[in-house]
């Protein structure tokens, strides 16, 4: 007699991911703040909403997103315990830009088979993101998907809620002409574009990941996986700074993430403005020039697709501009003037002259 069919002989293995759950625990518990109410292990996280009662009106913002195809290079690599950054960074940062603190969030991974030390090196990443962002990890999931994904294989998503005064919400509304744009260092690619990336330098190309180049300094995969930096706690702190009172010189800031600087910025830019940004006040790093000399790319196509060198992104009153670059210099985030609002009907970003050498 034949054996009969079970979820493990279907490719499922519970235990796995019951020891993948015991392993994570440890992280996990890193990421918390005194909200939290209870642990790991229940069917849902549980974060006590009592201090929104402090708020004259709390607005609840959610954000939600994945890493994208840079897992394909964490998975070439086998190194797992960073694209947790990119993760939170993607999903928290999208909040803070209206000025939300990001509270809670909450991660789901699929894989094609459960092995218990890979699953708990992302949990590491995203939980020390948490910790950077001052944001709870108050659970998750991990699916087995067989047949769907290859053993080696997986996809990360997360969510996350956060807060903000109704009157404090940063955003279009409140920029002015004459204000100025200033940008954030971003520590690389981040997590946009790889599909791009990844044609040029493996289709394209013929590189392997661990090709030693000069213009880099070190391997092509090294650059490839540096994490995303998280900007959130950093700029809730320069909002709390700036924004004190009945001055709020502090306008509206921009995310950019997945379709470059200028339609990210011109997503908090309102219809009856328009905005200027001087190539020439910023040298992209060298990882984005040579996407577009190696894969022939045309300087609008990489700036429509890439960050090119500026993560986040905050528009404010010019007397400002000085102190917020001091404030983000004494957090290690290098800033700069790049550009200013103009009253030009359209809302429109435009990008001119040429990145500094």
């Amino acid at each position: 007699m034949s054996e009969g069919a079970s979820y493990a002989a279907a490719g499922v293995d519970i235990e796995a991911g019951d020891r993948a759950v015991e392993l994570m625990k440890e992280w996990v518990a890193k990421a918390t703040r005194p909200e939290v109410v209870g642990g790991l292990g229940g069917f849902a996280g549980l974060f006590d909403a009592t201090a929104l009662t402090s708020y004259r009106r709390p607005l609840l913002a959610t954000s939600t997103d994945g890493i994208g195809t840079k897992v394909a290079i964490a998975q070439k690599l086998d190194k797992h315990d960073t694209i947790g950054f990119d993760l939170v960074g993607m999903v928290v940062d999208d909040l803070v830009v209206c000025g939300a603190e990001p509270l809670f969030m909450t991660d789901y991974i699929c894989t094609g088979k459960v092995v218990p030390e890979t699953i708990a090196q992302i949990v590491k990443g995203i939980a020390e993101a948490c910790v950077e962002a001052g944001t709870a990890l108050v659970g998750g999931e991990t699916a087995e998907h067989p047949g769907l994904l290859e053993a080696d294989e997986y996809d990360v998503a997360g969510a996350a809620t956060g807060v903000v005064e109704a009157d404090e919400v940063l955003g279009a509304e409140r920029v002015r002409a004459g204000d100025v744009v200033l940008a954030m260092a971003s520590s690389g690619l981040h997590s946009n574009g790889y599909s791009l990336v990844r044609h040029v330098f493996f289709d394209r190309a013929k590189w392997t990941l661990d090709r030693i180049v000069p213009e880099l300094g070190t391997s092509l995969g090294e650059v490839l996986l540096t994490p995303t930096r998280v900007y959130a706690k950093h700029c809730l702190e320069l909002i709390q700074e700036l924004n004190d009172g009945d001055s709020t010189p502090l306008h509206a800031m921009s995310h950019i993430t997945g379709g470059g600087f200028a339609a990210n910025l011109a997503r908090v830019i309102p219809d009856d403005l328009s905005v200027r940004i001087d190539r020439s006040t910023w040298t992209p790093d060298p990882i984005f020039g040579l996407v577009g000399l190696l894969g022939d790319v045309p300087l609008p196509e990489l700036e429509k697709t890439l960050n090119m060198g500026a993560g986040m992104v905050a528009v404010l009153d010019p007397s400002s501009a000085d102190a917020a670059i001091q404030a983000l210099a004494a957090r290690d985030i290098p800033a700069w003037v790049c550009g200013d609002v103009t009253a030009t009907a359209g809302g429109t970003v435009t990008l001119e002259g040429t990145y500094a050498k």
